[in-house]
């Protein structure tokens, strides 16, 4: 093992004892490979010109091995509240915005917004309660969480360089506030690689309504090979995986098409390569079509709820049309992640304009936050529930997070603008310790006070816990050893079991 984690060029197959067996991927696709890539190749050669990326090789370390270190955890289900959820309305207590609600709002020195004037501190519209044996003060906005309060390491002081929702959820994802750079699931899979042959390793379930701000953007693989981006599933539709099975009324693709099609690949491909041998754009795409062509017998079943048992399906609020499609997204994700799945990421919000449906509650926290929280709250600790129940919480890392915070004084009377000064993300499963709280804020809940963080943190610890450590995670691109964390990043130690 080298110093930082870089893969080889030329791609590899491993046996489950490690032994490497030197098969070229291009020769064994287009001797032996199915009809799927090749139809699928053979469009996108026409259209691009292009004949694509050799990938990073899929290193499948010991499962208790980690890269670096022993693991504690196996896989991660990141649950992302886009447009900011609200820090003082959630898990965030703070007494004093109770005592001087309707009072004018001075933290002392010019206070900083994003599209407003600081109107009187707005204590949340919900009561607040101890919860657990921990006795942790939880908001009534998500009890079925607060049940789960046990089971969760709470981080008080996160603060996000941006209070922009774009450039703020680039940054929760990849570590940078600009575009162009891995999200945090492309450098697991890059890292680990896959606990399956038949899923991908990294999984995207948007939100039914729409993207988050940035779009596909925030699963990127930036400048890793492209086979290590997020799949995306539309969970829910009756296409949730475009382009997996041709359309109704190709009926002209049968299986001598295919062969010849392939017959003629096989000559374009190589004289291609015989010209461009360092070109590393090919093996991304056929890799990607033969996951299109595994996904074709294993997506149907994964993707198929109805067979879970009718206490499940209650337990996610599956039957209820307030809980429906978070839930159903939820236990698509733990099925996901039963069967092999390295990181799931499901996403709650989509930025798409008026009436909001995310998290963005500028005009009527009360109202927006309510709605937001009855479809999310309930499905989030099934997923917590569920897992434990099956054994998996022990090595599954549940992440849930948020671009950036809300402010502790009132917008436009009912709202509350953006905070990046202060939010609270929290960690569940997979070596955390649950019951306890890592940093503050001030005691309005306006700045972090005490052990401030950034994503870096939480980014390091997450895969510390899977067997790596940050630093030597790195890949090089234009002269940089970049990797998730930048610079930056200490492990959280005392979140850890």
């Amino acid at each position: 093992m080298t110093p930082s984690h870089r893969c080889p060029s030329q791609q590899r197959l491993f046996d489950l004892d490690n032994t490497v067996k030197s098969v070229d991927r291009r020769r064994f696709l287009w001797n032996w490979g199915g009809g799927l890539g090749g139809i699928a190749l053979a469009h996108l050669l026409g259209r691009a010109g292009l004949l694509a990326d050799t990938a990073a090789v899929n290193p499948r370390p010991k499962l208790n091995g980690g890269l670096h270190h022993r693991a504690r955890a196996k896989r991660v289900v990141q649950l992302f509240m886009s447009g900011a959820a609200s820090q003082v309305d959630t898990f965030d207590y703070k007494s004093l915005l109770i005592r001087k609600s309707g009072e004018k709002f001075d933290p002392g020195g010019k206070v900083e917004l994003f599209q407003s004037a600081p109107g009187p501190v707005m204590k949340s519209p919900w009561d607040w309660k101890q919860h657990g044996s921990c006795g942790k003060w939880i908001s009534s906005l998500v009890l079925h969480l607060a049940s789960c309060a046990d089971e969760m390491a709470f981080l008080h002081s996160m603060i996000s360089k941006s209070n922009v929702h774009g450039p703020a959820t680039f940054m929760q994802n990849s570590g940078f506030v600009l575009p162009g750079f891995p999200s945090i699931g492309a450098w697991i899979s890059y890292g680990l690689g896959s606990l399956a042959d038949n899923l991908p390793t990294f999984v995207v379930l948007p939100d039914v309504r729409g993207f988050a701000p940035n779009g596909p953007g925030n699963w990127t693989a930036g400048f890793l090979p492209a086979s290590h981006q997020g799949t995306m599933i539309r969970v829910g539709r009756s296409n949730p995986i475009h382009y997996l099975f041709p359309p109704e009324s190709s009926k002209f693709i049968t299986r001598e098409s295919e062969a010849e099609s392939l017959k003629v690949l096989r000559q374009l491909n190589e004289a291609h390569l015989a010209a461009r041998e360092g070109d590393s754009r090919l093996e991304a795409r056929i890799r990607s079509y033969e996951m299109a062509a595994s996904l074709q017998a294993s997506a149907p079943e994964v993707l198929d709820v109805s067979k879970e048992s009718p206490l499940t399906r209650k337990l996610y609020g599956i039957d209820d049309p307030s809980t429906q499609d978070f839930g159903h997204r939820c236990l698509v994700a733990r099925r996901l992640l039963e069967r092999g799945v390295r990181f799931v990421q499901v996403w709650s919000g989509a930025d798409n304009g008026f009436p909001r449906r995310n998290w963005d509650s500028h005009e009527d926290l009360a109202k927006d936050h309510a709605d937001m929280a009855k479809e999310m709250d309930q499905p989030a600790a099934a997923l917590i529930q569920d897992l434990k129940s099956r054994g998996l919480l022990e090595d599954t890392i549940v992440y849930w997070t948020t671009e950036f915070g809300r402010m502790p004084c009132s917008q436009g009377g009912k709202g509350r603008d953006h905070n990046p000064f202060t939010f609270t993300s929290w960690l569940a499963g997979g070596g955390v310790k649950g019951g306890v709280s890592y940093g503050s804020s001030d005691e309005w809940s306006y700045k972090a006070a005490e052990n401030p963080i950034y994503c870096y943190d939480v980014h390091a610890t997450v895969l510390h816990l899977l067997g790596i450590d940050h630093k030597r995670l790195t890949f090089r691109h234009n002269g940089i050893d970049r990797r998730l964390t930048d610079v930056h990043g200490e492990i959280i130690s005392a979140i850890l079991a």
